[in-house]
């Protein structure tokens, strides 16, 4: 059996596209075989959530936080300062995870800037997603992990936000997203992979790599359009190992 840290690394050899299209094919397929429909299962891909990181490639289970609108009576019963919501989680995180931010896609919305963050540096964790905004990006990134945002700020989270609950459910960037979940972000964006599917995600990303990639050495060798192989019927051959 795998543990976290290999999974993660195999994950790092895929792109968020080939993880996107694993993922959408294994729920359709249990959609089909335990549901009897195909619909309702491809809410995976972040909305409006972009890399602010450019080059760099995320990939960890997530912890989450949820924000909520403040008001004073909400924010009067919560607990305050390193016992808050957004603390608690970021000193559980390790290497092995993303902070994930519900901020209701509110992409003006502060989730937090430099000196929060910093707690996720000294965890050394994988980094941050949100479908809120970053502030003082500029100092955030020198920390070295991966950002994914919908925006960036100047301003702070009240009057948009304010952290409620962390390792719940939540959404960001429109796909539901529960605790353990794994996150791959690249350039083309956040996919989201369900905690139930991770290893047979890994096993049709991987092999449908390596199937792309026969498929563009024939085209290559023959000369000829990829449309002849790049279809369900050849790749049907290549699943019989013909």
């Amino acid at each position: 059996m795998m543990n976290k840290k290999e999974i993660i690394e195999r994950y790092r050899n895929l792109d968020a596209a080939t993880v996107f299209s694993g993922v959408r094919a294994i729920l359709i397929d249990k959609a089909l075989k335990e549901y009897n429909t195909d619909t309702g299962y491809e809410k995976i891909y972040m909305k409006n959530v972009i890399n602010q990181t450019k080059g760099k490639k995320l990939v960890g289970y997530a912890k989450t936080l949820r924000m909520l609108p403040p008001r004073v009576d909400l924010i009067d019963k919560l607990p305050k300062h390193e016992q808050s919501a957004e603390f608690k989680v970021m000193s559980e995180c390790t290497q092995d995870n993303v902070l994930v931010i519900d901020a209701m896609r509110l992409n003006h919305a502060s989730v937090g800037g430099d000196v929060k963050f910093l707690n996720l540096h000294i965890r050394n964790a994988e980094g941050v997603v949100t479908d809120g905004a970053i502030r003082d990006l500029n100092e955030v990134s020198k920390y070295g992990f991966k950002i994914f945002s919908a925006g960036r700020t100047a301003s702070v989270g009240i009057p948009d936000v304010y952290p409620y609950e962390y390792n719940k459910v939540i959404a960001c960037g429109e796909v539901l997203v529960q605790p353990e979940d794994l996150i791959i972000g690249d350039d083309e964006g956040v996919v989201v992979v369900p905690n139930f599917i991770i290893l047979d995600v890994l096993s049709w990303a991987e092999q449908h790599s390596v199937h792309e990639e026969i498929i563009k050495k024939k085209s290559i060798e023959e000369n000829i359009s990829s449309g002849k192989f790049y279809n369900k019927e050849f790749f049907k051959k290549l699943n019989k190992g013909n």
